[in-house]
C-alpha cells in the first residue's frame, strides 16, 4: 500500500474495488489498514491536536458592536461572565466595582500594567485597553491581551474628535441648568450644616470675647489711674516737699525710663507702641487664655469659617451663572 506525503496527516488509501466486468474473485468485506507511518516533523502533527478554545480561567477582550467586551471566570460560581465597557465613560475603578458587585466572593481586585505598576482607579478604560495589562483578583494574576484596534486615518480621526466635541456641547447645553440647580441645592445643604456646627462655637466665642473685652478695658483704666497717681506724686514732691531744682533730674530719668520701656516693647513684639496695638494684643492674649480654659477649639472654628466662606462664594457663582441668562433675556425684552 502506498502512503501520500504532504503537509497533512498520512492516511492509508483504500484498496480499489474491482468492477463487475473485471476478473472474478473474493471481495473483502471491510478495508484493512496494514500500516500507518508519520512522515515529516512530529511537532507539526502535535500542533494539529491543540484546541483553539479559550481556557476556562483566561480573561479575554473582544469588540462587539464597537464596544469592548471583557470575558472572565467568576471565582465563586466558576462561570464565565461578560462585561460590556463604555471606554469614554467607564473608569478602572467603576469596572472593579462592577466585578465585586457581580461576585461577592471577590475580596480584592486591582489592575496593573505589564511591568507591574498599579493603575489608578480614575484612569479611563479607553486608555487601559490601549495596551496589555494584568488583572489581579483575590491575589490571582491574569494576563490580559488587548486586541489592537485599526489605526484611523487622519480625516476619520478628525471627524471622530468633532463628533465627540459636539456630543459634549449638546450634553452640557441640555443638562447644565439641571446640574447647576442640583449643585445649588447641595451648597445650601452644606451651608446649613456648617452654620449648625458654628452656632455653639459662636455662642462660646461671644462669651469669651465679652469677658476678654471687659478685662482689657479694666487694664486700660488701671493704666490711666497709675499715670494719674504718678503725675500727682511728682507735683506733690515738686511744690510741697522739694523744689523744682531737685525734682527736675528725677523727672528726666523717669522720662528716659519710659523711653527704654517703649523701645523694649518694640524689640519684643516688632510693633509700634500705640494704644490701639497694645489693646489688641492684650485682648488676644486674654482671649486665647480663656479659650484654653473653656476648651474652645480656635483651629476648628477658623476652619469652619473658611469652609462657610468658600461655600457662600461658590453659591454666589452658581447663582450668577444660573440666573444671569434669565436677567439678560429680561433686559433684552425691555429694550
Amino acid at each position: 500500500m502506498m502512503l501520500l506525503r504532504g503537509p497533512r496527516l498520512w492516511l492509508p488509501r483504500r484498496p480499489p474495488t474491482p468492477s463487475i466486468s473485471g476478473r472474478s474473485g473474493p471481495l473483502p468485506s471491510t478495508p484493512q489498514v496494514v500500516h500507518v507511518k508519520l512522515c515529516g516533523s512530529p511537532q507539526y502533527y502535535r500542533s494539529q491536536l491543540y484546541s483553539t478554545a479559550v481556557p476556562p480561567d483566561e480573561v479575554t477582550v473582544n469588540y462587539r458592536h464597537g464596544l469592548p467586551l471583557i470575558t472572565l471566570t467568576l471565582p465563586s460560581r466558576r462561570e464565565r461572565c461578560q462585561f460590556v465597557v463604555k471606554p469614554l465613560l467607564s473608569t478602572v475603578g467603576s469596572f472593579l466595582q462592577d466585578l465585586q458587585h457581580e461576585d461577592k466572593g471577590i475580596k480584592t481586585a486591582a489592575v496593573f500594567t505589564a511591568d507591574g505598576s498599579e493603575i489608578a482607579g480614575s484612569t479611563l478604560m479607553e486608555i487601559l485597553l490601549m495596551n496589555d495589562f494584568k488583572l489581579v483578583i483575590n491575589k490571582i494574576t491574569y494576563d490580559v491581551q488587548c486586541p489592537k484596534k485599526e489605526k484611523l486615518s487622519s480625516e476619520h480621526a478628525t471627524e471622530m474628535e468633532n463628533m465627540k466635541s459636539l456630543v459634549h456641547r449638546l450634553f452640557t447645553a441640555l443638562h447644565l441648568e439641571e446640574f447647576q440647580k442640583k449643585r445649588e441645592h447641595l451648597l445650601l445643604e452644606r451651608i446649613d450644616h456648617l452654620k449648625g456646627q458654628l452656632q455653639p462655637l459662636e455662642e462660646m466665642k461671644a462669651r469669651i470675647e465679652a469677658r476678654s473685652e471687659a478685662k482689657t478695658s479694666g487694664l486700660l483704666w488701671a493704666g490711666l489711674a497709675l499715670l494719674s497717681v504718678q503725675g500727682g506724686a511728682l507735683a506733690w514732691l515738686t511744690w510741697w516737699v522739694y523744689s523744682w531744682d531737685i525734682m527736675e533730674p528725677v523727672t528726666y530719668f523717669i522720662t528716659f525710663a519710659n523711653s527704654m520701656v517703649f523701645f523694649a516693647y518694640f524689640i519684643v513684639t516688632r510693633q509700634d507702641y500705640t494704644y490701639s496695638a497694645i489693646q489688641n494684643r492684650q485682648f488676644l492674649h486674654l482671649f486665647h487664655k480663656k479659650s484654653k480654659q473653656q476648651h474652645f477649639d480656635v483651629v476648628q472654628y477658623n476652619k469652619l469659617k473658611e469652609d462657610l466662606a468658600k461655600a457662600k462664594e461658590s453659591l454666589n457663582q452658581v447663582r450668577r451663572s444660573l440666573y444671569l441668562p434669565t436677567q439678560v433675556e429680561d433686559l433684552n425684552e425691555k429694550n
